[in-house]
């Protein structure tokens, strides 16, 4: 018997966009967001009073630059030596700090507070919100993700985004590569029995 039961969503989390899909009428069905949006921007913000995350917190980065986090896609699983990490926080409004490991954190300030955040732990935040889309829609609970990640990725990497997926307290199924996910999309939607050459 499988250790997975219930339904099972599919989670592209993305660097800047995320989305969450179902398979549904010998389909996939990608689920629209609470704004109406097919895709949902990967920034958590914090504020004096909330936390807000996707459009909302994308929305107000001109007012609270220092306390808008996006990104953390490019630091999960990552040391804070590395030299692209060095190299993006130059870029970055947000601050991101060594945990004394070696590993990056993100300090903001949030309901009067310092608190610092590990990026899989903003990326779980992210998740989160992909989840609850898809549970809003379905009508139901989910337990189960499949969620994607680039091919270039490490093991480090992987793990770190599966346990992003943990932390939002699904039961990951699997780690899919981008490529991959396009292309079993690709064979769903072109069903056909004849073999073809796809270049």
């Amino acid at each position: 018997m499988s250790k997975y039961t219930g339904i099972g969503i599919g989670i592209d989390l993305g660097t800047t966009y995320s989305c969450v899909g179902i398979w549904e009428n010998d389909r996939v069905e990608i689920i629209a967001n609470d704004q109406g949006n097919r895709t949902t921007p990967s920034y958590v913000a914090f504020t004096d009073t909330e936390r807000l995350i996707g459009d909302a917190a994308k929305n107000q980065i001109g007012m609270n630059v220092k306390n808008t986090i996006f990104d953390a896609k490019r630091m999960i699983g990552r040391r804070f030596s590395e030299p692209s990490i060095q190299k993006d926080m130059k870029h970055w409004s947000f601050k991101v700090v060594d945990d004394g490991h070696d590993k990056p954190i993100i300090e903001v300030e949030y309901k009067g507070e310092i608190k610092r955040f590990t990026p899989e732990e903003i990326s779980s935040m992210v998740l989160t919100k992909m989840k609850e889309t898809a549970e809003t829609f379905i009508g139901k609970e989910v337990k189960n993700a499949v969620i994607t990640c680039p091919a270039y990725f490490n093991d480090s990497q992987r793990q770190a985004t599966k346990d992003a997926g943990t932390i939002a307290g699904m039961n990951v199924m699997r780690i899919i590569n981008e490529p991959t996910a396009a292309a079993i999309a690709y064979g769903l939607d072109k069903k056909s029995s004849g073999e073809k050459k796809v270049l």
